[in-house]
């Protein structure tokens, strides 16, 4: 049988193009290299390398073994590797994060696998909105962190705004009239899915230094109270919602942005009038008929029509939809080497993903 340590020599001098730049390369002596490969040269019974005055060159029988030995020396390696990380996953810790839709459905079946099978590796797990993980997950106060994105631009809410002006309630004129806001034209352009200003690339939201993952994609969808007027209409669309009032979440949160920009787009002025950043209040406040919703399909979990007070549609054309990614620290397009319990986890996230949801770029066909 051949020697894989000296089939790795023939490697490095077929590399390298001299016994001395191997030697050097290997950390051995040019004499101790030149006899490893007179022993191989033995054991196959033919010359592999052509001596030269300036260097040495393959043989056809030296470039097929060659080609053997790339592939067996491939292999042991990968074995190595996988060898390093059954080690690695005997101890240690993964300090992971999540936003609270993903905490609550997509987490806790990893989270169960993952134990299953690394039991003494420590988990631990935090909760934040995107905006509060990223920064952390930056300073490595976390090896692994759930976040999501929208397309479209983000717009950072106004002081007005932010105190409860245009997004919650119609401005009034002189007399005391409502009257809506009329949104700016490049606004009241295209349907809820728009989006006509360039959104920032994920190195300039989440920064260089992350590594991003997509996991699946998350349509929206429309929460309407039992018996509501359009619970029934076909090809249901946002602007057919123009006269509503809104429930949504906190007018700083992302997800109540990207439904203000939705509605901005279909041409109107969201009326807001209730936010809370539980999705189980969203929906009652829906049920109660005090609003209508958009609500991220992990927040309508086990299924989008769990409710029976609350009637659950797709809009027309195509809802809106953001993107649930898993970012780890390490920088955009380098090869990162992860910590084996970090891509243990991963690799059971990605599964937990597919098996939820449809791949990223799938069509949702409108009710």
């Amino acid at each position: 049988m051949l020697s894989v340590s000296r089939l790795r020599i023939l490697r490095e001098v077929a590399l390298r193009g001299s016994f001395s730049a191997a030697a050097e390369a290997l950390s051995y002596t040019q004499s101790a290299v030149s006899q490893q490969i007179a022993a191989l040269e033995a054991e196959t019974g033919v010359a592999l390398l052509e001596r030269r005055p300036r260097g040495v060159r393959l043989t056809g029988a030296g470039q097929t073994l060659l080609e053997h030995a790339e592939g067996i020396l491939a292999r042991l390696e990968a074995a190595e590797e996988e060898l390093a990380a059954i080690a690695g996953l005997r101890g240690g810790q993964l300090r992971m994060a999540s936003f609270p839709t993903a905490g609550a459905t997509l987490m806790p079946v990893a989270i169960a696998r993952f134990r299953a099978s690394y039991p003494e590796v420590e988990l631990t797990l935090a909760e934040g909105e995107p905006e509060e993980i990223a920064p952390r997950l930056h300073a490595g106060e976390f090896d692994l962190a759930l976040l999501f994105e929208f397309g479209g631009a983000e717009q950072t809410p106004t002081k007005d705004q932010r105190r409860g002006g245009t997004e919650q309630t119609s401005t009034k004129d002189q007399r005391g009239r409502g009257r809506e806001q009329t949104p700016a034209k490049d606004q009241r352009r295209g349907g809820p899915g728009t989006t006509q200003n360039a959104s920032p690339n994920p190195a300039q939201r989440w920064g260089t230094s992350l590594k991003r993952v997509e996991l699946l994609e998350d349509p929206m969808y429309l929460a309407l109270p039992l018996g509501h007027r359009l619970a029934d209409k076909r090809a249901l669309r946002l602007e057919d919602l123009h006269r509503e009032a809104w429930v949504q979440t906190s007018r700083s949160s992302p997800c109540a942005r990207h439904v203000v920009r939705c509605c901005h787009t279909a041409g109107f002025e969201p009326k807001v009038a209730f936010e809370s950043d539980d999705y189980q209040t969203v929906q009652g406040l829906v049920a109660a008929g005090v609003g209508v919703a958009l609500i991220p399909e992990l927040a309508l979990a086990p299924h989008p029509t769990a409710r029976e007070d609350v009637v659950v549609r797709a809009l027309s054309p195509s809802p809106p939809v953001r993107s649930v990614i898993a970012a780890l620290p390490g920088r955009v397009g380098a090869h990162m080497r992860l910590t084996p319990a970090a891509s243990a986890m991963l690799r059971i996230l990605e599964e937990a993903a597919a098996a939820r949801h449809r791949p990223l770029g799938t069509k949702h066909a409108a009710a």
